[in-house]
């Protein structure tokens, strides 16, 4: 719907010192730094659920599966240990209970405990600092200073596949029925999480990846690993392989979770030439774009484009996945607290925060191993024109590490620039490497280099000590801080 086709005569009117368009963790970030500690007030404007898509569809009801399953797998790879069952119906129990059986009244609690204030509905700009939400009957807002831009991202869904009604990401999280076999088109982040998890529920995961290994953008060893673990739990990868067409007969959306209509045929072109794949149910997982169609922009001059490229009104931002930065729910409220305590300090006359230079993007993959990374790959940081040292290990070379399991299989990397011994990144893979990437984000962000850093001493035997064989494995004069 454009601005042009909405009748406003008869719209009520309210006024608000910051509105904030999108309910989820990052907007509610945004209005709650916004306006803390202050006499300001916020209004958060949601067309779904409050608490968005991390709460009920992605981050929290994926870990909530995986979580248990990694936990059953380390019980089959550790002596003394008789191997965990997973039961799936239990699995999926869990995570009805972590998303709050998809009920957001505990949102609209914490909301409104905050100071906070949701009004339902879809939102449009109509002008500068002005807001139509269109449902259930129109309201106009006015913002004495801010419109925060918080409308997340949905999936890309290439044409091949718009006409069966495939799964997306929503459907894998919400998974009700588990298809004997399963067809997932990607080799990213949810494709390769989402395998994980439906395979140990008992599905028949075939991937078709486009590329010629999972998870581009990460060094190369992590895709190797995954791969490796994946195909071990019965997946089968097919790499380098482009999607030709795909039909299914009687396609319906029959629910969130539940298989959709009957069986998908997929016509491929791989290495091997042409193929035919049939699956119960198939998988579209091939990214996602930032949440921006009937926003309004072209009421206040704007596109897509120039949100996604930073060009603002000052009384306008963006943040989390709506702002075309990395999709990732911590990177979006990290956003929102920074431009929340600026709309602030803007409002109150307060002088604003000093923000670090350097703030990397860290992220896990919370596949089986796990797949941790902060900062540059070894080829961005020499792309970027960085002489680089490079120290690799692998996963169980620590006491620590290898304690977690008894074939603790994956590797350890930093990436560290020669002449100043500054951390440049980081990626872990295996168990449980979640839990050690974090100092590495401290020290990019600290601008600590690794001879001020290895005087951080890990306890020992936990897994924390892996950095200590890591920093070792540096030349000494980076170490100790030593001229050529």
């Amino acid at each position: 719907m454009s601005t042009e086709d909405v009748n406003t005569d008869n719209a009520e009117t309210l006024t608000t010192d910051v509105i904030v368009i999108g309910g989820g963790p990052v907007g509610e970030n945004a209005a709650q730094y916004a306006t803390e500690d202050s006499e300001l007030e916020a209004l958060i404007i949601e067309e779904e659920l409050l608490g968005g898509e991390c709460s009920y569809y992605a981050c929290i009801p994926s870990k909530t599966m995986l979580r248990p399953i990694e936990l059953a797998h380390a019980t089959q790879h550790l002596d003394g240990l008789d191997g965990a069952r997973i039961d799936a119906d239990a699995l999926m129990q869990r995570r009805d209970e972590w998303v709050s059986h998809y009920d957001d009244t505990g949102q609209i609690d914490w909301a409104q405990g905050a100071g906070l204030r949701v009004e339902r509905g879809q939102a449009q700009l109509i002008g500068e600092r002005r807001v139509l939400i269109n449902e259930p009957q129109p309201v106009i807002v006015e913002a004495r200073h801010a419109v925060v831009i918080a409308t997340g991202s949905q999936p890309t869904v290439p044409s091949t596949f718009v006409d069966v009604a495939p799964w997306l990401s929503r459907d894998a999280t919400g998974v009700r029925e588990v298809p004997e076999s399963l067809l997932i088109v990607g080799g990213g982040v949810v494709a390769v999480e989402a395998a994980t998890w439906m395979a140990a529920l008992g599905a028949n995961v075939r991937m078709l990846v486009r590329g010629d290994g999972l998870l581009s953008g990460q060094e190369p060893f992590a895709g190797q690993h995954l791969a490796q673990a994946l195909e071990k739990a019965g997946v089968i990868i097919d790499r380098e392989t482009k999607m030709e067409a795909c039909y299914r007969p009687s396609a319906k959306d029959t629910g969130l979770g539940r298989i959709h209509g009957g069986q998908v045929t997929v016509q491929t072109i791989g290495p091997d030439g042409e193929s035919t794949v049939t699956a119960d149910e198939i998988l579209v997982a091939t990214g996602r774009q930032p949440r921006l169609n009937d926003l309004g922009l072209e009421s206040v001059g704007l596109t897509d484009e120039d949100i996604t490229a930073g060009r603002l009104p000052e009384w306008l931002y963006a943040v989390g996945d709506a702002s075309g930065d990395a999709p990732l729910t911590h990177w979006g409220k990290y956003q929102a607290r920074v431009h929340g305590a600026q709309i602030r300090a803007s409002a109150t006359g307060e002088e604003s925060e000093s923000i670090p230079a350097n703030v990397p993007v860290p992220q896990v993959v919370y596949s089986d191993p796990q797949v941790t990374s902060v900062g540059m790959t070894e080829a961005e940081a020499r792309k970027d024109g960085h002489e680089v040292e490079v120290s690799q290990l692998p996963f169980n070379s620590s006491a620590g590490t290898s304690l977690l399991r008894d074939d603790a299989e994956g590797t350890a990397q930093i990436v560290v620039d020669a002449r100043s011994g500054l951390l440049l990144g980081a990626t872990f893979v295996g168990p449980e490497a979640a839990e050690l990437i974090h100092p590495a984000t401290v020290a990019i962000v600290g601008g600590l280099p690794v001879h001020v850093l290895r005087h951080a001493v890990p306890s020992f035997p936990a897994a924390s000590e892996l950095w200590l064989p890591l920093l070792e494995g540096l030349p000494r004069r980076l170490r100790l801080s030593l001229s050529e």
